[in-house]
């Protein structure tokens, strides 16, 4: 038997667990192997598991960029558990978070404590891990601004590591950190500010989202990285596709570069949807669009 075997029997991973739930999507199929974190020891275990039986990595944090394959994920799918969603603020006004905190909370919980710099996350549906990988960002702000350091754990040496910022190599909507490094936590920079001029700062960004965007409905947010110089939304509005359906996948006609799956939808309808959109708008346009949103396991 390997270590995973054992850790079945144990109760600490799983097999065949449909990631769909964990998806803002709600779509796709099961992962052969799912483990949650609920303790930087359970990331030894894992990494000593992965060293016996290697395995594709998926960590699915939020799930809110992420569409799963109706095939499901050919490997082991990660989510960290609530013991990682911790928030520390220290009195030089470095905030500390653990990866599986919400990006909305941490906005509201510093702004609360008269940090400013991070109200841009409250806009945000994923977590801290995602948020690193992906340098996510809004409102003229990204996570690279603001970031400090990364607590990272290298599944292939089974060791912790801090990185600095300039080591993530970030870019637009991008980072350099890889599938088998699993951000624990993150510290940021803030200032200090006024709690009520922060709070007033939420509000707008969230009344924004809600006049810009398509809320109550299976979404992942932005699909496209927007073109340098140019927004994704609009090019895709201008060949007048709001409304444009693949399946059971259609482009929102709130917001251009969101797509909104029906409740009968497969991922597979999403993927095609993406692909067609792409297509179209290069074809039009000469841009290539990038897709930000991250599509895991077979589409055909």
């Amino acid at each position: 038997m390997s270590r995973f075997d054992d850790l079945v029997d144990e109760g600490r991973a799983f097999r065949d667990v449909h990631l769909g739930s964990l998806t803002t999507y709600k779509l796709g199929g099961p992962a052969r192997l799912y483990v949650e974190l609920h303790s930087e020891d359970d990331l030894a275990v894992l990494a000593a598991a992965l060293r016996e039986v290697p395995q594709p990595i998926l960590v699915v944090g939020r799930g809110s960029n992420l569409v799963i394959s109706d095939q499901g994920w050919p490997g082991l799918a990660i989510r960290f558990g609530f013991e990682f969603t911790s928030i520390g603020v220290d009195p030089d006004f470095f905030v500390t978070a653990g990866a599986a905190t919400t990006l909305p909370r941490l906005a509201r919980e510093t702004v609360n404590r008269g940090r400013g710099g991070l109200e841009f996350y409250v806009g945000i549906p994923g977590s801290v891990g995602g948020a690193i990988r992906t340098n996510a960002g809004g409102h003229g702000s990204e996570t690279a601004d603001w970031l400090e350091s990364v607590r990272v754990f290298d599944v292939e040496t089974g060791e912790f590591e801090t990185r600095r910022p300039e080591e993530l190599n970030f870019s637009y909507r991008s980072s350099s950190i890889r599938s088998t490094d699993l951000v624990v936590s993150a510290t940021f920079r803030t200032i200090p500010i006024e709690v009520e001029a922060g709070q007033e700062t939420l509000r707008e960004i969230t009344r924004w989202r809600k006049v810009h965007q398509p809320g109550g409905t299976l979404n992942a947010g932005s699909v496209f990285r927007n073109p340098e110089g140019d927004s994704a939304g609009r090019l895709i509005d201008e060949l007048g596709l709001k409304g444009f359906r693949v399946g059971g996948a259609s482009v929102s006609m709130k917001h251009a570069n969101f797509f909104e799956a029906d409740v009968d939808a497969t991922a597979q309808d999403v993927y095609d949807l993406v692909t067609e959109v792409r297509r179209r708008v290069e074809e039009d346009t000469g841009i290539a669009l990038v897709p930000e949103v991250q599509f895991a396991g077979p589409f055909t």
